[in-house]
C-alpha cells in the first residue's frame, strides 16, 4: 500500500515542477519585454541610460505598425465600399449622398497652392529622350490612345503640352446632322435630363442636388418654364429668372439678331435640358462647341478646387457650385445655351482660346470665397463671338467636368406628364462618349 502511494506521488511532483518551470520562463519573458523603470541615484537624478532607449525602441515600431494597420484598414474599407457601389450599379441601384471625414479634411488643405505647384511641375520641359517613356507610362496608367496624337511624342515638351494635345483630324468626326447637338468633350455621361419648374434643380447624386442658377450665377439669364404655367397655357413665352437693373444682354441679343429671334418665336414652347460629362485624366482634354451658336458672355467663378471624381460627388455637398469654373452663355437657333467648365484639384487651370488673357487658379487674397464672379461681355454687343459646331473653345490641363444647359424644342401637348419631347437624348447614364458624337436630336418642324 505504501509503495503504491509513493509511486502515485512521483508524477504529481514532476507535473508541479514542469508547471513552475514554464511559468518562471513566461514571467521572465514579460519582465524583459516591459520597458525598464528609471532607477534613483545618489544625486536624486534618475539613472535611465539603458532603459530609456530600450523603451523608445519598443514604442516607435509599435506606433508605426499601428499607423500602417489603421491606414490599411481604411483602404480596405474604401475598396469594400467601392465594390458594393459597383455591385449596386450593376443591379440598377443608385448610390446615395453620404458625407464623410475626408470631405471635411479636404477643406483644410491648400488645394489651390497644391494645384499651382502641380501646374508648374507639369510645365517643366523634359529631355527629348525621356518624353516618350513618360507619355507612354501615362497612357498605360490612364488608358490614353497615343495613336490619335497629332504630333510625335518627342515634340511635346512638357506634360502640360501633352495633356492638351490636339488629335488627328480624322479622330473625332463631327455629326453633320443640323438637328443634332453633339458632345463638347470626351468623357463619361453622369447626368442628363429636362429642367422643369422655377427651381430648375440638377441632381448631383441621389439625395443631393443644386440649382442651375447657382451653377451659372445669380446674374444668369436662364429661361425658366413653370410647370403650372405650361399646364394652363403651353403657348406662353419663356420667362427669365432675373433681369439685373432692367438692362440685359439677353434682350439686346434678340434685337441685334433678328434671325435668332424669329427662330425662337416660331415655336410655341421650348424645354430646358442639361447634361453633365466627366473627363477622366486619360481623356482628350479640349472642349469644343456642341452647336452653332453666338457666345455673348463669359463668367468666371473663383471657388474651391475639390476633386471631381465619383467618390467626391458622393461625399462633398454642392461640389459643382463650390468649385472654380468658367461659364459661357449665349444663344443658338433654339434659344438659350450655356456651357460650364468646372475645375478640380490639380486641374485649376482652364484655358479659354477665345480669351487667352483669362487666368484661372490665381492666389486668393481672401480666405473666404465670397468675391463676385468676373464677367465679360464679348463684342460686338448683342452678337458676341460666333462659334461653329466642333470649334475649339477651351481646354483643361488634365480632366474635369463640363455641364451643358440649353433650350430645345418640346411638343405642344397640354400635359407635361403625357407629353413627349421633340428633343430626345440618345445617350444613357454611364456611357462613354467622344467629342463630336450626338448627345440628342430633335424633329424638324
Amino acid at each position: 500500500m505504501t509503495k503504491w502511494r509513493a509511486s502515485r506521488s512521483i508524477p504529481l511532483l514532476n507535473y508541479n515542477r514542469i508547471y513552475l518551470h514554464r511559468r518562471f520562463h513566461f514571467t521572465a519573458f514579460l519582465r524583459n519585454a516591459r520597458p525598464a523603470q528609471p532607477q534613483a541615484s545618489f544625486g536624486g537624478v534618475a539613472s535611465n541610460s539603458g532603459g530609456s532607449s530600450q523603451g523608445n525602441s519598443f514604442l516607435v515600431p509599435g506606433a508605426t505598425v499601428a499607423t500602417i494597420l489603421m491606414l490599411g484598414a481604411l483602404h480596405v474599407r474604401r475598396l469594400y465600399d467601392d465594390k458594393k457601389i459597383e455591385e449596386a450599379k450593376a443591379k440598377g441601384i443608385e448610390s446615395e449622398f453620404r458625407p464623410d471625414v475626408k470631405a471635411r479634411f479636404l477643406r483644410l488643405l491648400p488645394l489651390r497652392s497644391i494645384s499651382r505647384f502641380w501646374g508648374s511641375l507639369t510645365g517643366v520641359e523634359l529631355p527629348i529622350w525621356l518624353r516618350p517613356y513618360v507619355y507612354k507610362a501615362w497612357a498605360r496608367a490612364f488608358h490614353s490612345n497615343l495613336e490619335e496624337a497629332q504630333l510625335p511624342l518627342e515634340e511635346y515638351a512638357s506634360l502640360r503640352e501633352f495633356f492638351v494635345r490636339k488629335l488627328k483630324e480624322s479622330s473625332r468626326p463631327i455629326d453633320s446632322d443640323p438637328y443634332c447637338l453633339v458632345s463638347p468633350a470626351d468623357g463619361t455621361v453622369l447626368r442628363f435630363g429636362e429642367l422643369r419648374g422655377p427651381g430648375a434643380v440638377i441632381e448631383q447624386v441621389k439625395g443631393c442636388s443644386y440649382s442651375a442658377s447657382s451653377l451659372l450665377g445669380a446674374n444668369s439669364h436662364l429661361p425658366m418654364i413653370a410647370a403650372e404655367d405650361t399646364n394652363e397655357d403651353s403657348g406662353k413665352e419663356e420667362k427669365t429668372v432675373r433681369d439685373v437693373n432692367q438692362r440685359s444682354w439677353w434682350s439686346i441679343s434678340f434685337l441685334a439678331s433678328p434671325k435668332v429671334r424669329d427662330d425662337v418665336s416660331s415655336r410655341p414652347q421650348k424645354g430646358l435640358f442639361y447634361c453633365v460629362i466627366y473627363l477622366k485624366p486619360g481623356d482628350y482634354h479640349r472642349i469644343h462647341s456642341p452647336v452653332d451658336w453666338n457666345l455673348l458672355l463669359r463668367r468666371h467663378f473663383s471657388g474651391h478646387l475639390f476633386p471631381m471624381n465619383e467618390r467626391a460627388t458622393r461625399t462633398i455637398k454642392n461640389l459643382y457650385v463650390e468649385n472654380e469654373r468658367v461659364v459661357l452663355e449665349g444663344q443658338w437657333k433654339q434659344g438659350y445655351m450655356a456651357m460650364a467648365a468646372i475645375g478640380a484639384t490639380n486641374i485649376g487651370s482652364i484655358e479659354l482660346y477665345i480669351e487667352p488673357t483669362l487666368k484661372t487658379n490665381k492666389p486668393q487674397k481672401k480666405l473666404l470665397h465670397s468675391l463676385p464672379p468676373d464677367e465679360r461681355l464679348y463684342e460686338p454687343e448683342g452678337t458676341g463671338v460666333p462659334l461653329r459646331k466642333g470649334d475649339e473653345v477651351a481646354a483643361f490641363n488634365m480632366g474635369s467636368t463640363v455641364v451643358l444647359v440649353f433650350q430645345a424644342p418640346v411638343s405642344q401637348s397640354g400635359t407635361i406628364k403625357d407629353s413627349s419631347s421633340d428633343f430626345r437624348f440618345c445617350i444613357k447614364r454611364g456611357d462613354r462618349i467622344r467629342m463630336g458624337e450626338p448627345l440628342g436630336r430633335w424633329n424638324q418642324s
